[in-house]
């Protein structure tokens, strides 16, 4: 198991700073969880830049060290109104981490005597702990974040559908009704498969909105939409 941090760490130093920023600091003192939500989010997709470009490992550092502190500041403002503290957000990752990852830890957080061999028979292990956790979930889809991007949730309901054992062709549909295979879905579209590499797929999305802006259509929408009407297919099927 991890060894506490000392008192002299950095991260207790970190802790301590922003303890007082938030007693001294007006504007410090005035963030809520919700005003920190559009920081939450601006840091982690800076963290995405950052990582696409190829970064130098300082500028990398910099931008955790940025998401590092809006984790920070929420479990400060929780830890002033009495609920949590930074401690017992690392305690519960940690043993959330240790819970979900059975192929490598006992329950007591001692590792396993041998690992698995293949990323499949980690994913099914991986499912099953968190089956276990909440067994009255049926719903594939639960716990996709609602605001997520399209695209994003697009992807990840595609990966639960399949990894739930549902017919995810069968929740594709071009047209109102009309139910197809992905293959089908492309035909139907006008495309024979999809782009081979990601720099064409890129560039076929963009041509998809693009033609969308001049329809007058929200592509963002647009999508949203598809993906909610996917859920309910392979959540309720007929």
């Amino acid at each position: 198991m991890p060894t506490p941090t000392s008192a002299n760490s950095p991260l207790d130093q970190l802790l301590g700073t922003i303890a007082a920023l938030r007693e001294h600091c007006p504007w410090m003192g005035a963030l809520t969880h919700e005003s920190l939500v559009e920081y939450l989010i601006e840091e982690a997709y800076e963290v995405v830049d950052s990582i696409e470009a190829g970064a130098v490992d300082d500028e990398l550092r910099g931008e955790l060290g940025d998401v590092l502190l809006q984790v920070v500041l929420h479990a400060r403002l929780a830890e002033e109104r009495g609920s949590f503290d930074f401690a017992a957000v690392a305690r519960g990752i940690n043993a959330k981490m240790i819970r979900r990852n059975q192929h490598v830890f006992k329950a007591d957080g001692s590792l396993q005597e041998s690992f698995p061999a293949s990323v499949e028979e980690i994913i099914i292990k991986w499912d099953a702990a968190k089956r276990a956790e909440k067994p009255e979930r049926s719903d594939p889809f639960e716990g996709i974040a609602p605001h997520l991007p399209a695209l994003a949730a697009a992807q990840k309901s595609l990966d639960r559908a399949a990894r739930a054992g549902l017919d995810v062709n069968a929740g594709l549909n071009v047209e109102a009704g009309l139910n197809v295979d992905a293959q089908g879905a492309l035909a139907a579209v006008g495309l024979a498969a999809v782009p081979a590499s990601e720099e064409a797929l890129g560039e076929l999305l963009l041509a998809v909105v693009a033609g969308a802006r001049e329809q007058g259509l929200d592509a963002e929408r647009a999508l949203r939409a598809a993906v909610r009407s996917f859920q309910n297919t392979q959540a309720r099927p007929s």
